[in-house]
């Protein structure tokens, strides 16, 4: 709980402005009884203000340059953790008056740096996000009770089925948090912003801030067209990040 401002680097636009909190572990070997606490976190404080205070453009980044600090500085330490977690705000439009708003997504990353013939790290990085997910078992059940009402009001079967295409059923729906988290070793870069659009896509619908009535409507019919279980939503978000991370490695 060692919380700190980062400001992360963009090419050509302005950095953007994290309050992070950072979780920070050195191991501790078997024939030392313990750390002086106060020296521990006056260390910890001066290798976050180093790394912070360089050109930082991804978070996971930092976390290892953290972490390899902190062995740098815990002689007898062979492994240091790094964990961080802030909130990112991501700005969009909605669906269809585009009107402007923003949402805030938790982001988070850690990194392991262990001491063996060097140096070796890895870090990982990911993203939970809110968003829609409508029942597809409920959503069938309404249909079959909305073909069984019109029949006794004596629409045709064929006029039953093009409303039923037309206009998606009432089911039941909830918020639902979705969340990837991606290792990979040091020299490897994963676009977080990849990473939080793969979430949102893989629910019914993505959630905004401000709506008006018609933008409303839109979320709502998009979400009943979309129809999917928790499983889906992770089936989905496997077959995303396979699709378009194809520069991970194997061993990520």
């Amino acid at each position: 709980n060692v919380r700190k401002l980062v400001e992360l680097a963009r090419h050509k636009k302005r950095p953007i402005i994290l309050i992070s909190t950072f979780n920070i572990f050195v191991d501790l070997p078997k024939d030392i009884k313990g750390a002086n606490l106060s020296r521990n976190f006056e260390a910890i404080d001066e290798v976050l203000e180093e790394a912070i205070n360089a050109p930082v453009y991804e978070i996971e980044e930092l976390c290892g340059a953290v972490a390899k600090k902190l062995l740098e500085r815990h002689e007898y330490a062979s492994r240091a953790e790094v964990q961080m977690k802030s909130e990112y705000i991501i700005k969009r439009r909605t669906p269809i008056t585009h009107a402007q708003c923003q949402e805030m997504i938790d982001i988070f990353a850690d990194a392991t740096a262990i001491r063996s013939n060097g140096i070796s790290l890895r870090r990982r990085i990911g993203a939970e996000v809110v968003g829609i997910t409508t029942c597809p078992c409920a959503q069938e059940i309404m249909r079959e009770r909305a073909f069984e009402e019109l029949q006794k009001l004596g629409v045709s079967e064929d006029k039953i089925r093009q409303f039923l295409e037309r206009v998606p059923m009432a089911t039941h729906n909830q918020r639902g948090r979705g969340m990837i988290s991606i290792e990979v070793s040091d020299s490897v870069k994963v676009s977080l912003d990849e990473i939080i659009e793969i979430i949102e896509e893989s629910m019914s619908s993505r959630i905004y801030e401000l709506l008006k009535r018609v933008d409303e409507a839109s979320i709502v019919e998009t979400a009943h067209r979309r129809p999917k279980f928790v499983e889906d939503c992770v089936r989905t978000m496997a077959k995303l990040i396979v699709e378009r991370l194809r520069s991970l490695p194997d061993d990520s």
